[in-house]
C-alpha cells in the first residue's frame, strides 16, 4: 500500500529529493513552495520545484503563510498521509504539523543536533568541520528537535564552497528520504532523540558578515571564504595611495605557513614573481589564488596585477578602516 505524499521545499537544494518521490512508489499529492517573486526590472526569479511538479501535472499551493487559517484548509484537501519538507523556509505551526496521519519529516542539511537553523552548510565551513551530512528527522513546533529517523555522513572537501557543498549534499538526500518513508509506510522506523547538550545553532546570515576580517588566523580566513560563497559573499577593499578603496571578493586562498609578521594584518605583501600576492593575517599570511574586483569578472591574481601596480603599503580591510580613529 503506497503513501500519498506531499512535498514542502523551495530552491535547488530540495529538487533532487522531491523528484525522487516520484520513483518511490508512492504518490506525490502535491507541491507546497513559497510564493514566486520578482527580482530587479521586476522579471521573475527561476522557480524549479514548481517547475518540475507543473511537468508532472501536480497541483502547486504557494501560500505566503503555510499556517494560515485558509492555508490549513487547503493542506487538509490534498488529503496526504506525510508531509516531507526540505528548505521550505516557513516555521511550520503545531496545527499544520497534525493534519498528516503519519506527521510531517525534515531533510536537514548537518548532523543533528549540530548546526540548527536555517545554513547549516555555511557553519560547518565556516568554522572549519571535516564532516556534515544529512539527517532526516521528525518536525515538531521547536526548530529542528524533533527525533532523528535517519542520517547520511560526508567528508567536506579542502576547497568545497557552500554552494559546492550543498549540491552534493542535495544528491545524499533521495535515497535516505525513500528509506525514511518505507520504514515509517512499515511501521519499522527508529526514533533517536537529539543530544540537547550537543546542540549548536546556524542562524540565518546577513550580508555584513561577508566582510573579512584579516586579524583573524589564516586557517579560518580561508574557511571563512569558502563559507561566504555563493552568498553573502567574502569582500574586502583594496587601499592604494591616491586611490579610492576598492572593493574585492576574495575566492580562492591558501593558508602560508604561521609566522612572526612586522605588519598589521591586512597588510600586502608583493612577491617577486608577479603571478600571485599574500596578505598578513592575525597569526601569518595567506597567498590570494582567485579574486573579482567590483564591476569585473573573476579573475587569477595574476591577472589582477597585470591590470592593478600593487605597492609596498598597500593593504586590505573595510572600507573606511580609520573611522573614529584619532589618526591624522
Amino acid at each position: 500500500m503506497s503513501l500519498r505524499l506531499l512535498m514542502m521545499g523551495t530552491g535547488t537544494f530540495a529538487l533532487p529529493t522531491f523528484e525522487s518521490l516520484y520513483e518511490s512508489g508512492h504518490e506525490v499529492v502535491g507541491l507546497v513552495t513559497q510564493p514566486d517573486r520578482s527580482g530587479r526590472g521586476h522579471h521573475q526569479h527561476a522557480h524549479p520545484m514548481k517547475d518540475a511538479a507543473l511537468e508532472r501535472g501536480t497541483p502547486v499551493f504557494q501560500p505566503e503563510n503555510a499556517n494560515a487559517a485558509k492555508s490549513l484548509e487547503r493542506l487538509r484537501e490534498f488529503d496526504a498521509d506525510l508531509f516531507v519538507v526540505a528548505a521550505y523556509g516557513q516555521i511550520l505551526s503545531a496545527e499544520l504539523l497534525k493534519i498528516p496521519q503519519l506527521g510531517a519529516i525534515n531533510v536537514h542539511a548537518s548532523l543533528l543536533p549540530k548546526y540548527r537553523g536555517a545554513a547549516p552548510i555555511l557553519y560547518a565551513i565556516l568554522n572549519g568541520e571535516t564532516v556534515t551530512g544529512i539527517t532526516i528527522f521528525r518536525i515538531e513546533p521547536k526548530l529542528d528537535a524533533g527525533p532523528i529517523l535517519g542520517m547520511v555522513s560526508t567528508s567536506i572537501g579542502a576547497k568545497e564552497t557552500t554552494g559546492d557543498l550543498e549540491q552534493r549534499l542535495s544528491q545524499l538526500s533521495p535515497e535516505l528520504t525513500r528509506d525514511v518513508i518505507n520504514q515509517l509506510e512499515s511501521g519499522n522506523a527508529t526514533e533517536i532523540q537529539q543530544d540537547r547538550s550537543l546542540v549548536t545553532t546556524a542562524p540565518r546570515m546577513t550580508k555584513e558578515i561577508g566582510q573579512i576580517d584579516w586579524s583573524q588566523p589564516s586557517d579560518l580566513i580561508e574557511c571563512h571564504i569558502r563559507a561566504m560563497q555563493p552568498w553573502p559573499k567574502p569582500y574586502t577593499f583594496l587601499h592604494s595611495e591616491s586611490q579610492p578603496p576598492l572593493r574585492l571578493l576574495i575566492l580562492d586562498v591558501d593558508p602560508l605557513p604561521p609566522s612572526v609578521a612586522e605588519q598589521k594584518p591586512g597588510a600586502i605583501l608583493i612577491e617577486k614573481d608577479q603571478e600571485s600576492f599574500g596578505v598578513v593575517t592575525g597569526n601569518g599570511a595567506v597567498r590570494v589564488n582567485q579574486l573579482q574586483p567590483a564591476g569585473k569578472r573573476a579573475m587569477t591574481t595574476a591577472d589582477f596585477r597585470r591590470g592593478h601596480s600593487l605597492q609596498p603599503g598597500d593593504f586590505l580591510g573595510p572600507e573606511y578602516p580609520f573611522a573614529g580613529s584619532t589618526r591624522n
